[in-house]
């Protein structure tokens, strides 16, 4: 008479919990251990011996699956075959299978990391970032080696020709490159084709490149404070968008794709607040700006220049020349050509509204950072995130805008 199977169900093996072996027939069992672990066990006879075949996992394996491969082995064992030996076998023939297969090349696996790490980039524009800086525009000497074979000097000579000039953009590049490399041998299965990482910094790079400078301000450079309020009173005397958005950018210190990419709805002019949602911030962190008399007297200039916008919410504050698009950077740019001051940034504002704080005022240092939204120390950090600080950056950007609107001497 034939042994019975399918004894369990899926539920009622589900509720078991007494330690043991559980049968489900045909050599199928629940194998529970007294430290509450759940496992499908195959029991077989082979050349006279007992032997036992792990399954997996009863909290990964199905009742249905592990019957399944019970009834795999049943068959492997009609045919002759141990299923043991098999599945060592099958086991194998996967590896080779996969260390077989070619390495990726550097793009391609540069790619594949971009996309497996979506959820870490802060927004559109971060993520833009790396598929910039590991594509065509700096790496594409290396994006079509395969990852294990790139070796250092095919790193130096991505990063050779910016390590001056962009030390910060070479620096990003070369910690990417870096984590391409070993995202790439942490999926192949064949460990014995890679060598050490080829964008190691420590005992590799830095004996090559040398030390970064503290800090690179050459593709930000900034106008001297003193110089700031004659230029801002020129910016502001024209009624232009992107002239506007040039003054008003210097009024809140901020940086250019805050500006541009500003839309009504994030005001509370009556409470003279701009709230930048964590999506728009370089640090992912919702950003609160006290607005000075100054700045919202360049925002009332653009409600009548774009009087409809104004009362759209999710309308720009600062719109370009196509409807429903915002001003593109290098608008602020060209502004600052026109101005004569083209050999400035727009973003430089913010070291020269810095370096006001610092040399002219009184303000303590970690307001002036949080007014730039930088991440400071933890203790002041939580001192100047407290209710009242918003009081004393909203003084602090008074004094700044009396300071941009006094005629200079």
């Amino acid at each position: 008479m034939a042994r019975a199977i399918h004894k369990l169900s899926a539920r009622g093996s589900e509720a078991l919990t007494a330690v043991g072996r559980h049968s489900d027939g045909g050599g199928l069992y629940l194998s529970i251990s007294a430290n509450g672990g759940r496992r499908w066990v195959f029991y077989y006879k082979w050349q006279g011996k007992q032997r036992e075949m792990g399954l997996g996992s009863a909290r990964e394996i199905t009742l249905k699956r592990a019957r399944d491969l019970a009834a795999d082995a049943r068959k492997s064992i009609s045919q002759g075959i141990d299923p043991l030996a098999k599945k060592a076998a099958d086991a194998k023939a996967v590896e080779l299978e996969a260390k077989a297969k070619p390495v990726p090349s550097f793009g391609e696996a540069a790619d594949r990391l971009i996309e497996s790490i979506e959820g870490e980039f802060r927004n559109k524009k971060h993520r833009d970032q790396w598929k910039m800086t590991l594509g065509d525009t700096y790496c594409a000497s290396i994006r079509h080696t395969p990852t294990n074979e790139l070796t250092t000097e095919d790193i130096l000579g991505v990063l050779s020709p910016i390590w001056r000039p962009k030390q910060e953009t070479a620096s990003r590049i070369r910690g990417r490159i870096e984590r391409v490399w070993d995202a790439a041998k942490a999926r192949d299965p064949d460990k014995s084709r890679w060598t050490v990482n080829p964008a190691l910094w420590r005992g590799n790079l830095e004996h090559v490149l040398g030390k970064r400078t503290k800090l690179q301000r050459g593709h930000h450079a900034a106008m001297p404070w003193r110089e700031v309020p004659a230029f801002f009173q020129k910016a502001r005397g024209f009624e232009s968008s992107s002239q506007l958005a040039l003054a008003f950018l210097i009024s809140c210190a901020s940086r250019s794709g805050e500006i541009i990419g500003a839309i009504w709805s994030e005001f509370d002019l009556a409470k003279k607040i701009w709230t930048i949602p964590a999506g728009r911030m370089k640090a992912g962190r919702e950003h609160s700006v006290p607005l000075s008399d100054t700045a919202l007297s360049i925002l009332a200039e653009m409600a009548k220049i774009a009087p409809g916008d104004a009362d759209r919410h999710s309308a720009f504050v600062f719109p370009g020349a196509k409807k429903g698009r915002p001003l593109s950077t290098m608008a602020l740019t060209m502004r600052m050509r026109a101005l004569n001051a083209g050999h400035f940034t727009a973003h430089g504002f913010r070291s020269s509204f810095r370096d006001w704080c610092g040399d002219a005022t009184h303000f303590p240092r970690e307001l002036a950072e949080h007014a730039l939204a930088h991440i400071i120390g933890n203790a002041a950090e939580q001192a100047y995130r407290r209710s009242d600080a918003l009081e004393k950056r909203r003084e602090m950007m008074n004094a700044w805008a009396q300071f941009l609107t006094t005629e200079p001497h």
